[in-house]
Formats: structure tokens, C-alpha cells, sequence
């Protein structure tokens, strides 16, 4: 089969089952979160928990909530870690160091999953089950819940303020969307060979006569809820190019559908909820926009390269940038992967991104410093994109004079304030921690293969750092391989760009939703811009592509493309 065919084929697959699952899945998501009836097992939850499952709370009182949870989630699986090897299960692994435990609980709380430790070697499997699993759901639920509480802001119609129940909104999301699909997606990888055993590993010999060991867990539970929570750490070191976790063409489709299917499905649930679906239509085309384009250009830099290896026979002899992807998946599938999972906050990785081409690895990273929102987290990527929507409405009301209001609500000075500071707090993270460790220069990688200032080694030096940050600021966790991300400055600069690049942006988003619930709704009128079809698309994808552009091109100028054009 030709690579042409094999991507077509490949794209075609993902592209009717989303088509497929759009409507029902996105209705059913916004019935999950407006009707009144709670379930027996929700019920019990509420109980022993304490919590009125029918008091709505302010936007101060759900970002507490959000806030206290995931702090005693990070406290929890911090102890876990330091704990395990006292623990049943432990496998002979001892506990972790302060500082890897530290980064790591505040990589999977914020939904990062960022790892800087070779996990079969030094996670034992009650640990990766109780802790890391459990982080997958509920972490995901948090961002869902926040996208759902910004929903409100602009449905309410009374001027109360209130934008839910977070407690309600967490519970809901975890055993009514993401536990049901989960099972199913993990029952389907392991009829595709995925691994599922608590044991730790058995004995092999090599092909050279050496004793080698292979690990063993329990794959593949946490790899469902791994895509489809847009979490992204694998069990495995390899992540999703070992083959235990994505074993064959099929797994790897499957892995790509559970990354897209909620954030894509989300837009409907939007819609269905503000009363419009047309504006619900107009986001999804927006995020396809911006994915095509991209998996577009990444598939050409990957299938056309110019670099060293190709030029030393005087001829383009070495083909297609094989180095780094796996041969079961080829091109076309470590392509969307690749685009799919810096388009999300998943990080999950089925080839090396460090090995793809300077101008593929650079459009990568683009993805994540464009703020995730094609398709977006999930739940992230939908009120990413709102926030954007919501500049590029105040931006077009002031460039044609028209009334700046989305959805019937106003946006005033407040609103766009808050909006405007969710857009910026992950460029700040990711510009001043790059340049800090720069600045420091003895971070271990960065000058890779020993070359100096100005040469191509440093220049992809500075590219594994800036990525480094992006993936920390955006919750994304994907790296670039060749930094070595574990000295101190590093596993405590990488965790605080996680903590700040998830909850700021959080605070914001909900004071956001507050301050849109405590309006009343105001009908369009002839002043009034409308933010549906094709003309508002255009003045969106020109604001998040404008905003980037302005924001990161000079840092882009240093990495990637100084690389590219090298």
C-alpha cells in the first residue's frame, strides 16, 4: 500500500467515526450535565462526602472547590509515591525522591502527565492504578467540568451568578462519560493485544543470547482513560510506541479516535446547550481548520526532508524521516498521532518527536503554543477556544463598530480583562522559563552533541528547552527526547509552569463564567455581530494565529525554524 492510500485511508477512518459519534455523543454530554436526576451510586458519593448535590455556587465558590480538591489530590499522590515501597505491590521498587514525586503528583493533578522517570523501573503497579489512573479520571473531569461551568455562564438567564456544582459536575463527568467509554476503548485494545496483568515483568533471551526483562501492567485500562482523558503518560517508558501499549495499525487508529472523540464532540455539546448549534458548528470548523492545516503540513516536512542525512549522497537517496517512527505505523500514522496529541493536552506519543524534521518538530510545538484548542483538552480546549472567541468578538466589535456581545451577554471591561489573562499566562510561563534556563546554561541537554553557540547542536538545544516549557505550560507532556529533564531546576521549574499553566487560567475562566452569569441576557439586535458561519470562523483563526504569531515567532526565529533553515 502506498503512504498516499495509507493516509487517506487512515484519515477517512477517523474522520466518519467522529462523523458518526458527533451529534449522539455531544447530546448526550450536554444531558449528563442539565438534568436534575442524580443516580443511587451518585447519591451515596454526595452522602459520605457531605455535598448538597442541589446548592449552585458562585464563581469563587467553584474555583475553591477546583482549587482545594486538586491540592489534596497532589498532597495524596505525593505521600503515594514516596510510600510505595512499603506498600503491597511495590514490585522491589523503593519510594521516589522529594522532587521527581513532587513533579510528577503536580504533572498528573494538572493533567499534564509529564514524566521524567522511566515508569516500569520505578512506579510500581498499585501506584500507576490508585494513583496515576485515578488522576486520569478525575483530572479530566475537573477541565470538563470548568468548560461546563463557562456553558452556564452564558445560559443563565436570571443574572444569579451561580455557574453549578462542582462536586455534582466532577462525579457526572467521571462515572457518566468517562468511565463508560473508557471500558469500552479498553476492551477494544485488548482484543488488539494490549496488555492487562498485575504482574511485573517475565525473563526473555534476546536475539544475541542476553538475558533481558520485559514489564508488565495493567496497560490496557490506563491506556483508555489515558487518550480519552487527553492525559497522555504511558505505563511504559515507549508511551504508545511500545508494543504492549499500541500494538498494531488498528490500536493506533483507536488511541487517535479516544484523544479526538470528547474534545470534538464538546462543540455539540455547546451548542446544544447555548440553543444554537450553529455556533457549536462554528468552533468544530474552526479546530478542523487548524488541525488539517497542520497535519498537512507535518505530513509534507516528514515526507520531503532536506536535512544532513538526506543530502550525503548529493541526493534526496535517505527517502521519507523514517528515524524515530515506528514501522508499523509509518508516516501517516505517527503523523496524526503526532499533530493529534500536541493539538490536545494528551502528550501521549507513538513516535519521537525530538527525531522529526526541524520544520515538522517546530509545527508541533507550534500546535501547543497555538493554546491546544485544535481539537483542545478535554474540556480545555473548549473554553480555550471560547476565551479565544470571546478577544476576537471584542476585537470585531471595535474594528466595524458594533456592539461587542456573544451569546446575549455583554462583554465589558471585566470580561475581557479575564479573557485577555487566560490567554496570557502560557505564553508568560513558557517565555520566562525558557529564558531563565537559558540564561543558567548548564541545564543537562542543552547544548546537544556538544556544539557551541550559534551551531546546529545549540540551535536544537534551544528547541528542546522551549518545548519543554510549552508542553509544562499547556498541560501537554510530550518532550522533546533529547533534553535530560531531571536536575532539580528543572523537576521544580517544569512543575510550577504546570501548576500555574493549569489554574490560572482556570481562576480566570470561572471569574470569566461569573461574571457572565451575573448578567441577564440582552436579544441581538441590528448592531449586533454575528458569531456563526464563515466570516466569524475567518476573524477567530485569524486571532488565535495572530496572537501566536505575535507572541512566539521570535523564540520559534531562535529553535526550529534558525534549525530548519540551517
Amino acid at each position: 500500500m502506498s503512504p498516499a492510500l495509507a493516509a487517506g485511508l487512515q484519515l477517512a477512518f477517523v474522520v466518519v467515526v467522529l462523523t458518526v459519534v458527533y451529534v449522539p455523543l455531544g447530546d448526550y454530554m450536554a444531558a449528563v450535565f442539565t438534568r436534575p436526576r442524580h443516580l443511587r451510586v451518585e447519591r451515596a458519593i454526595y452522602r459520605v462526602c457531605r455535598v448538597d448535590p442541589h446548592a449552585d455556587q458562585t464563581w469563587s465558590g467553584y474555583a475553591l472547590s477546583v482549587l482545594g480538591f486538586s491540592a489534596a489530590s497532589v498532597l495524596f499522590l505525593y505521600v503515594l509515591q514516596r510510600i510505595q515501597g512499603v506498600l503491597p505491590l511495590s514490585g522491589g521498587l523503593s519510594g521516589f525522591s522529594p522532587a521527581v514525586a513532587f513533579n510528577t503528583a503536580v504533572s498528573f493533578v494538572t493533567n499534564t502527565n509529564w514524566q521524567s522517570y522511566t515508569p516500569e523501573t520505578t512506579m510500581s503497579n498499585l501506584t500507576q492504578a490508585a494513583g496515576l489512573a485515578v488522576q486520569n479520571f478525575v483530572s479530566a473531569a475537573v477541565g470538563l467540568a470548568v468548560a461546563i461551568a463557562l456553558i452556564r455562564g452564558f445560559v443563565r438567564v436570571r443574572g444569579s451568578g451561580q455557574i453549578g456544582n462542582f462536586w455534582v459536575d466532577l462525579v457526572r463527568g467521571c462515572l457518566r462519560i468517562l468511565l463508560p467509554l473508557s471500558l469500552l476503548v479498553a476492551v477494544i485494545l485488548l482484543t488488539q493485544g494490549v496488555i492487562m496483568s498485575f504482574h511485573t515483568g517475565f525473563a526473555s533471551t534476546a536475539l544475541d543470547g542476553t538475558a533481558a526483562h520485559n514489564a508488565l501492567a495493567p496497560v490496557a485500562s490506563q491506556e483508555a482513560i489515558k487518550e480519552l482523558g487527553t492525559n497522555g503518560g504511558g505505563i511504559l517508558g515507549a508511551n504508545s510506541a511500545h508494543p504492549f501499549e499500541n500494538p498494531t495499525p488498528l490500536s493506533n487508529v483507536v488511541e487517535i479516535l479516544a484523544i479526538l472523540i470528547i474534545p470534538v464532540s464538546l462543540t455539540r455539546t455547546f451548542g446544544t446547550m447555548v440553543g444554537s448549534r450553529r455556533q457549536g458548528l462554528t468552533l468544530l470548523s474552526v479546530m478542523a481548520l487548524l488541525w488539517g492545516s497542520m497535519l498537512a503540513f507535518v505530513s509534507w516536512a516528514e515526507q520531503h526532508v532536506h536535512g544532513v542525512a538526506a543530502q550525503a549522497a548529493g541526493a534526496m537517496m535517505s527517502g521519507p524521516m523514517m528515524e524515530g517512527k515506528e514501522v508499523r505505523f509509518g508516516i501517516p500514522g505517527s503523523v496524526l498521532f503526532a499533530v493529534s496529541t500536541t493539538g490536545t493536552s494528551t502528550g501521549a506519543v507513538n513516535s519521537a518527536h525530538d527525531s522529526y524534521s526541524a520544520a515538522g518538530g517546530g509545527a508541533l510545538m507550534l500546535n501547543m503554543l497555538l493554546g491546544e484548542i485544535a481539537p483542545g483538552g478535554v474540556g480545555t480546549g473548549l473554553y480555550g477556544i471560547l476565551v479565544f472567541a470571546i478577544i476576537a468578538v471584542f476585537v470585531g466589535g471595535l474594528l466595524v463598530g458594533r456592539t461587542p456581545e456573544y451569546l446575549g451577554k455583554k462583554l465589558r471591561r471585566r470580561e475581557v480583562t479575564m479573557a485577555a489573562l487566560a490567554v496570557l499566562v502560557m505564553p508568560a510561563l513558557v517565555l520566562v522559563g525558557t529564558g531563565i534556563t537559558v540564561i543558567l546554561h548548564s541545564t543537562p541537554g542543552f547544548l546537544t552533541n556538544g556544539g557551541a553557540p550559534g551551531s546546529p547542536g545549540s540551535i536544537h538545544g534551544f528547541s528542546e528547552v522551549l518545548y519543554a516549557f510549552a508542553s509544562a505550560s499547556s498541560n501537554n507532556g510530550s518532550a522533546f527526547g533529547g533534553l535530560t529533564a531531571t536536575s532539580d531546576w528543572l523537576q521544580s521549574s517544569l512543575g510550577i509552569a504546570m501548576l500555574l499553566g493549569r489554574f490560572l487560567p482556570i481562576i480566570f475562566v470561572l471569574a470569566l463564567a461569573g461574571s457572565l452569569a451575573a448578567q441577564k441576557k440582552t436579544p441581538a439586535g441590528a448592531g449586533t455581530l454575528p458569531t456563526h458561519g464563515a466570516m466569524f470562523s475567518g476573524l477567530l483563526v485569524g486571532t488565535i494565529v495572530l496572537v501566536a504569531a505575535l507572541t512566539f515567532f521570535p523564540a520559534l526565529a531562535l529553535g526550529p525554524i534558525a534549525e530548519a533553515l540551517s
